[in-house]
């Protein structure tokens, strides 16, 4: 089960010189007194970089650091949609990279935290907490070994579009859904407009990998749909 989850453009902190405060300067220095935007941003380009950049060991290790910072977050953040997602993406590609039985209790926490996500705000950050949970539903197994759903992901990925249509992210885990349904036509026009999505902001790293992982989707179809 691989769950390569990432997502989503963040709002990063933005403080005007004409605003500045002396409390919001020390504030920026220490970052223990960081806002919860910074500290996201952070857990945002880590992830990044320990799912595209690191494999085995090495990767699952920060995998384990990366769910340690990232369960601080929402702990310090308990009304943070945002922390929310950004936890249940850690997990499930933590669950992915690991395999095997500790997948599933992984799975699960992913869930949690984006079901969390979507009760304190369904629509924050463009809907990636449909993408997020959607792709857990289709990638995890079904009763009685997971809480895999056919139906329940195509509604939940069918959502984060609506509200994000010309993403990225939602349009290549729908791709890649629609691939593994054997709607091949379907999967190769998603998968297109997602490899056509605009560029992030200071998403780079994520950008590039999620467009390697869209040509091997689309080799997949072609493949498919010339045979």
């Amino acid at each position: 089960m691989k769950i390569a989850l990432s997502f989503l453009a963040f709002l990063f902190l933005c403080v005007s010189a004409l605003g500045t405060s002396q409390a919001a300067a020390q504030a920026a220095a220490d970052p223990l007194n960081e806002p919860p935007g910074a500290e996201i941003a952070r857990l945002q380009q880590r992830w990044a970089e320990v799912n595209y950049q690191l494999e085995g060991k090495t990767q699952l290790t920060a995998f384990e650091e990366l769910i340690q910072d990232a369960d601080a977050i929402t702990a310090a953040n308990p009304d943070s949609a945002a922390a929310f997602i950004w936890s249940g993406i850690v997990k499930s590609s933590y669950a992915g990279a690991k395999g095997g039985l500790g997948a599933m209790k992984l799975a699960k926490a992913s869930r949690a935290d984006l079901e969390r996500a979507m009760e304190l705000d369904a629509q924050a950050l463009q809907g990636s907490a449909y993408t997020s949970l959607g792709t857990l539903y289709f990638k995890v197994p079904g009763w009685p070994v997971g809480f895999g759903d056919e139906e329940k992901a195509e509604e939940l990925l069918r959502q984060a579009l609506a509200l994000n249509p010309d993403g990225i992210d939602p349009n290549y885990f729908y791709g890649e859904f629609l691939l593994e349904q054997k709607r091949y036509e379907e999967s190769e026009k998603a998968l297109l407009k997602a490899q056509q999505a605009p560029a992030r902001p200071n998403r780079e790293l994520a950008d590039s990998g999620r467009q390697d992982e869209i040509k091997v989707a689309l080799l997949k179809v072609r493949e498919k749909l010339h045979k």
